[in-house]
């Protein structure tokens, strides 16, 4: 009789990969998995960028080549007449002439009042938590409130600036009334308002220098001058560079404080270009002409950033 028995036959593992989990596309390129679902988490923030920031900057530059008012639908194609009327502009030139006035005036100085803030709040004193509070809170207040304010401080004739100057006696000037005066002013409000952000980064950054740095200075004999211009302000160069850049940036494109404390008067002296800027686009309502300035003003900025970074690139290489 033949054998019924049923020969065994072994299973083989199946070669198909298990489809990858959510969690796993999520960590990163799964097996099989090109693109990371991650993405989709970005996507929201790359449109917001596209369509509130790349979308009107190309706008922006092919308005620049256009004559249009934003009251007509026409936009008849000039070429680089806005940038000829531009170079010929005496009014825009002026206020140029304003701006490097405004950030030679403000940066060096909001810089400087800065560190010495924040090598004071930097030790261990009673209370300086809230001293630290204290100076921060401009930065977070709103500018149009604090441009308020201080119309009334530098009014000339009851303002409390001049009031104080008088128990001196001194003779307030007319300060935001005054051409010669009102510029100065503008500067004093700016930088009182950034002193609190500018100090926070500085604080990061005498914090981040070691002790022991100070200990073998002061074992060598240094006073504390010595040891500020010798050990501080070396370590604090990375800090001053990155305030100096952003400083300048925002510097050149100020128009909130212009805008509620002077509308850049006196007669244009504190005309800056972004005011300037915003007088021909929402006032003349020649938007090809102010894109024209934007690009310019764009291009100086850019030119002043990359000789600053070289200017930093070599002091490194130096030391």
């Amino acid at each position: 009789m033949e054998s019924t028995s049923q020969s065994y036959v072994p299973s083989v593992p199946s070669t198909k990969l298990a489809k990858p989990s959510f969690w796993k596309k999520l960590r990163g390129h799964a097996v099989g998995d090109d693109k990371p679902i991650g993405y989709l988490f970005i996507l929201p923030a790359l449109i917001h960028l596209a369509v509130f920031t790349l979308i009107p900057i190309l706008f922006s530059l092919y308005l620049s080549f256009h004559k249009w008012s934003i009251l007509k639908p026409a936009k008849p194609f000039v070429g680089l007449k806005n940038y000829i009327k531009m170079y010929h502009d005496t009014d825009f030139w002026r206020a140029m002439v304003n701006t490097f006035y405004f950030v030679f005036g403000s940066v060096p100085t909001g810089i400087a009042v800065s560190l010495l803030v924040a090598i004071v709040l930097n030790r261990k004193l009673r209370g300086v938590y809230w001293f630290r509070a204290f100076f921060f809170l401009p930065v977070v207040s709103s500018t149009v409130a604090i441009a308020m304010v201080w119309q009334w401080i530098l009014q000339p004739e009851f303002g409390l600036l001049n009031y104080l100057l008088g128990f001196a006696g001194i003779e307030g000037p007319k300060w935001l009334m005054d051409p010669k005066w009102a510029m100065f002013a503008v500067i004093i409000v700016t930088v009182w308002k950034g002193i609190g952000y500018q100090m926070i980064i500085f604080l990061a950054g005498l914090q981040g220098i070691p002790e022991h740095l100070y200990e073998a200075a002061r074992i060598d004999g240094a006073n504390k001058w010595r040891i500020f211009w010798s050990v501080t302000l070396p370590l604090l160069m990375p800090t001053v560079f990155f305030l100096t850049v952003t400083t300048i940036i925002g510097s050149f494109q100020a128009f909130t404080v212009i805008y509620m404390l002077t509308e850049g008067g006196p007669v244009g002296s504190t005309d800056v270009v972004v005011y300037h800027i915003y007088e021909q686009a929402f006032r003349v309502f020649n938007m090809g002409y102010a894109s024209a300035q934007s690009w310019l003003l764009f291009l100086i900025i850019f030119v002043i950033t990359i000789i600053q970074v070289k200017f930093m690139k070599k002091f490194n290489y130096e030391h």
